[in-house]
């Protein structure tokens, strides 16, 4: 009783809301398959129907169900008393409602029509359906297998097949329980035995938010698949209705080995869209599931549960290897928008992995609306008969569209098609009544062919349309008619004031004085027009201008001389033509444009935009390039510019043109523009040296020079501009003992580190500058040749090296080697001994033949001279020295093969001064080195000293030669190593006659002892150390 109650305050709530509609609504519930005749409502009591005895009605009160021609109402209503019944065609919920199972969804919708149109009323009545239990549950197979593994845990659960039961509510599944054996037979192994299954196993329900109730076989005990492999119980489901209903099925558990890993699925959950319209064979979704096992327990397969529909199976499949959903029959969402596949991963044990997938079929505009007419005047022969003077908002149809899709899809619009004296007024979602929304006229239509339109919201939209044909009985009132309800004018602009538009005419159906016509222009007509009221020509009373204003709507009205007088209007479109009055206008007076050097030929440079306020072949507007030079071509259509020469903006930075657009009229009109090109720069040049201004230059460094100074530097420029020109400076090669550094920005070299012997010679320093342009820096590379040295007193012979180091490859360093520095203390040590040695025998070999030639008076002296010796700095090695020189020859004839001696004579006649020159050949240095013993080293001074000479002086006056060292015969393997000087020069030192001074520290350096003997050998390559 309270949900009836409920039911009728809703519905007299309703009904007081849609009275001023004429609409209204009542709800009812009835138990589905009533037999016939059962009464269910009263509409005359239920909607408080009451007559007023002063309204006085056409026809007697009557009920009139609306319903679609063809279909089978489920109820019936009296007409005269509107009380409704069951009819013989039984209400089924479960074939009504097909999928759907929450207990109050279920509905059965009619209209009803209260007739006549004084007292009209459209009922909407809605039965809610109750379930009853007319349906058992139903296991999906008579026969249920389940496997289970030995090693299963006690009280470990698993997943029974649920039975599906249509009924809702209370009359679905409530309960399932394992039945237990009348008898329980005997059993030997391996037979299937249905004792103490019971005990093995139990059963629990679990219940799943959306209220399904899902059976579960619980393992009570543990299980021995040797003793005992097969288990065959009964299984029972019952619904909870009065009386209940229920079924069984065999339950036969199989106990499987060990499979102790179940396949874990990477999501648990899925939820994804499918469009309805995806073809056969899509993918849908892709299960990705693992196995910590091994083998074929590791296997896993994909399937299906037996709990998702059996229209989810028909339109789903699934690979059971890969677990690739795929689309196997069309999909439709308007058969079921939503679908919900449960998904087991198998791996051969009996416990499936449990994976849902929800699919959503989202909706495609794939139904066209439908229109569904419910005639109200009943037809004749398919036409609506109605008098012209039939009131204003009669009721003719009801008119219900329906659309199948969803959201703006399903989203319905009703319209009629053409202006006709009907409209359609909205009464319920997706229902109109069609009624009369003007007077009728019979001499203007005697009949209506009404064209329905429903159109659908969705992309593009899809239109159902259905014709209505309404026949007007003729009455005494005619107005005037216009010949033309649209009159379209097509005037030139330009017109001379006064100028005749046309004649507008209108007849009127009755005669005498009701038939004069007066014509009038609408209160919308601009100004400009006239119209005379007794013929009916328009005229313009000034000139038209089609770019201010090329179209013109007006109103004009047709007026009889009636009492009262009838009326009737036509709309006036005047469509004014263009004449070529205007010249093409540029958007810009001036185009500037800025293109890269490197554009190829043809490429794009810009767009010129050109407009015309003409229309047609006026507004056609060609361009062309003036005074151009065929440097640049233009699109005469498009106003694209390309370039017919290639760029370089060193030598042209930018071009100017004008060009011109002619229109496409008679009497053609033109304009001109001015186009500046200007060229970008892009980064195509190279860095070029200035200084230093060859590679075969170089600097001296002096030995003195501090550590920061800066000793050199290089410069380079770019023809580029910008980032393109901006440079930067690297040493990449030479300095592999780290003695210089480079300013990257102001190319200043300097000296990083404190010069030492080690250091001095010739420094080739490979010199990188690239610049910083985009999208590829450019670079060059420069030789800097750098002279470590006191001074430079032999240039040719510094630029003898650098030619020679030149001819090296640039990838080489210069002055690496594999001698450490210790050995070249001992080579500087043994060329010191050499040297002394070599210089002594000369000396004796030259003083003894200047003896021969000297005067008395230089005898004397050369005698008082005699008693000095040559000093060594130690006299114990010397002695070591000479006795090993006695067990070989004496050198003294192959340094005689050697030595050229010069005499010459000086202005003093009393001095004889004799200048030599000696080479010495390799084998005797070789030998010489050979003799020298590394363990001993002078005490009288350090082993790294430039300078050895000044330890081997004498007294006696001896000749002046020079010893000229050998070239240095470069290695076979071709090193990237910079060929520096030699590091030590031997100079042998004068006496005190001589005035010569042999203190100078520059190795490099001749002494200017005129009586001064040396020699340089090749210094050992060594890596530096600090």
């Amino acid at each position: 009783m309270d949900l009836l109650s409920g039911t009728y305050l809703l519905a007299v709530l309703l009904a007081c809301i849609v009275f001023q509609s004429g609409a209204q609504e009542k709800n009812y519930t009835v138990r589905e398959e009533l037999p016939e005749n059962v009464l269910i409502g009263n509409l005359l009591k239920d909607l408080n129907l009451t007559l007023d005895p002063d309204v006085p009605l056409s026809s007697p009160l009557q009920f009139k169900l609306v319903y679609k021609t063809g279909d089978v109402p489920l109820v019936r209503v009296e007409e005269n008393t509107g009380e409704i019944f069951t009819t013989a065609n039984r209400i089924d919920r479960e074939k009504l409602c097909a999928g759907i199972f929450t207990e109050n969804r279920c509905f059965y919708e009619v209209e009803v029509a209260v007739l006549p149109d004084e007292v009209f009323r459209l009922v909407k009545i809605r039965f809610l359906i109750e379930d009853i239990n007319d349906n058992a549950p139903l296991f999906p197979s008579t026969v249920i297998n389940i496997s289970i593994p030995e090693n299963t845990a006690i009280n470990s659960r698993y997943s029974v097949p649920s039975a599906i039961d249509p009924d809702i509510g209370v009359n679905g599944i409530q309960h399932y329980e394992l039945l237990k054996p009348k008898t329980a037979p005997k059993r030997t192994f391996g037979s299937i035995t249905n004792d103490q299954g019971q005990n093995v196993f139990g059963l629990d329900i679990i219940e799943t938010p959306e209220g399904d109730k899902w059976p579960q076989l619980i393992v009570q005990q543990i299980l021995d698949r040797e003793q005992k492999d097969t288990y065959v119980m009964k299984i029972k489901v019952e619904d909870g209705g009065s009386p209940p209903r229920s079924s069984t099925a065999i339950l036969q558990v199989t106990v499987t080995d060990v499979n102790d890993n179940r396949p874990v699925f990477k999501e648990n959950d899925i939820e994804v869209s499918v469009p309805e319209n995806a073809p056969v064979g899509t993918s849908v979704s892709q299960l990705h599931a693992t196995d910590a096992d091994l083998g074929s327990n590791a296997q896993i397969h994909f399937y299906f549960s037996n709990q998702i529909s059996s229209l989810a199976k028909r339109l789903f499949a699934i690979d059971n290897t890969t677990g690739l959903i795929t689309i196997r029959e069309p999909l439709d969402r308007e058969e079921s928008p939503v679908h919900k596949l449960t998904v087991l991963a198998s791996d051969g044990s009996s416990t499936p992995s449990r994976a849902t997938v929800t699919v959503n079929v989202t909706d495609i505009n794939d139904n066209v609306p439908s229109i569904d007419t419910r005639y109200i005047i009943n037809p004749v022969n398919g036409t609506v008969l109605l008098s012209e003077k039939a009131p204003l908002n009669t009721k003719i149809a009801l008119i219900t569209v329906m659309d199948k899709d969803a959201d703006l899809n399903g989203k319905v619009t009703c319209f009629t098609d053409h202006d006709v004296p009907f409209r359609l007024k909205p009464v319920f979602d997706n229902q109109f009544l069609l009624e009369t929304a003007t007077f009728l006229d019979y001499e203007a239509t005697r009949e209506y062919a009404i064209k329905i339109v429903a159109s659908d919201s969705g992309k593009p939209p899809l239109n159902q349309s259905a014709m209505l044909l309404i026949k007007i009985k003729d009455e005494n009132d005619n107005a005037p008619v216009f010949t033309q309800p649209i009159i379209g004018l097509s005037i030139p602009e330009n017109n001379a004031p006064g100028t005749q538009l046309t004649k507008i005419s209108a007849t009127d159906a009755d005669s005498g004085r009701n038939a004069e016509i007066s014509y009038i222009l609408g209160s919308d007509a601009p100004p400009i027009f006239n119209l005379d009221r007794r013929t009916g020509i328009l005229t313009a009373v000034r000139k038209l201008d089609r770019e201010k204003q090329d179209r013109y709507s007006f109103t004009v009205l047709a007026k009889d001389n009636g009492m009262p007088p009838l009326q009737t209007n036509a709309t006036v479109t005047v469509s004014v033509l263009d004449q070529n009055d205007n010249s093409p206008a540029f958007t810009h007076s001036e185009y500037n444009f800025y293109v890269p050097e490197n554009l190829p030929m043809y490429g794009t440079v810009g767009l010129i935009t050109v407009t015309d306020a003409d229309s047609g072949e006026n507004a056609a507007v060609t361009l062309s390039i003036l005074n151009g030079r065929d440097n640049f071509i233009i699109d005469p259509l498009t106003g694209v510019i390309r370039p017919n020469i290639t760029f370089d903006r060193e030598q042209q930075g930018s071009y100017t043109f004008q060009v011109k657009a002619v229109d496409g009229g008679r009497l053609q009109r033109s304009s001109t523009a001015k186009v500046t090109i200007n060229v970008v720069d892009v980064n195509d040049n190279r860095p070029v040296f200035v200084i230093p201004s060859s590679n075969y230059s170089y600097e001296l460094v002096p030995t003195s020079t501090s550590p920061g100074s800066v000793v050199t530097k290089v410069f380079a420029v770019d023809n580029d501009t910008g980032m393109n020109a901006e440079l930067r400076y690297s040493i990449i090669g030479g300095n592999s003992r780290g003695l210089f550094t480079i300013d990257q920005l102001t190319g200043n070299i300097t000296l990083k580190e404190k010069v030492i012997t080690s250091d001095h010679g010739l420094h080739r320093l490979v010199i990188k500058v690239n610049d910083l342009g985009q999208p590829e820096s450019l670079y060059t590379i420069a030789l800097v040749h750098l002279f470590v040295n006191e001074t430079v007193t032999n240039s040719s012979y510094v630029q003898e090296l650098v030619r020679r180091n030149m001819e090296t490859p640039v990838g080489q360093n210069i002055g690496d080697g594999e001698i450490t520095p210790q050995t070249n203390d001992y080579v500087k040590i043994i060329i010191a001994i050499i040297a002394g040695t070599m210089t002594v025998i000369l000396v004796i070999f030259v003083t003894a033949l200047v003896r021969c030639r000297q005067t008395p008076r230089h005898k004397v002296v050369q005698k008082n001279k005699q008693s000095g010796e040559w000093v060594s700095p130690n006299q114990e090695n010397r002695q070591i020295k000479k006795k090993k020189k006695k067990k070989k020859r004496s050198p003294k004839s192959l340094l005689l093969n050697f030595v050229t001696i010069e005499e010459s004579k000086p202005d003093d006649p009393g001095h004889e001064h004799i200048n030599g020159t000696l080479d010495i050949p390799v084998e005797l240095e070789e030998q010489t080195m050979g003799k020298y013993n590394w363990a001993t080293t002078p005490t009288t001074f350090k082993p790294d000293s430039p300078d050895l000479a000044k330890h081997y002086k004498s007294a006696s006056p001896q000749p002046t030669f020079q010893i000229k060292p050998e070239t240095p015969v470069p290695p076979k393997k071709h090193h990237v190593i910079q060929e520096l000087p030699l590091d030590n020069t031997f100079v042998v030192g004068c006496d005190s006659i001589s005035k010569c001074s042999s203190s100078s520290s520059d190795p490099y350096s001749v002494s200017e002892c005129s009586c001064q003997g040396g020699f340089k050998t090749p210094g050992p390559i060594h890596t530096r150390q600090l």
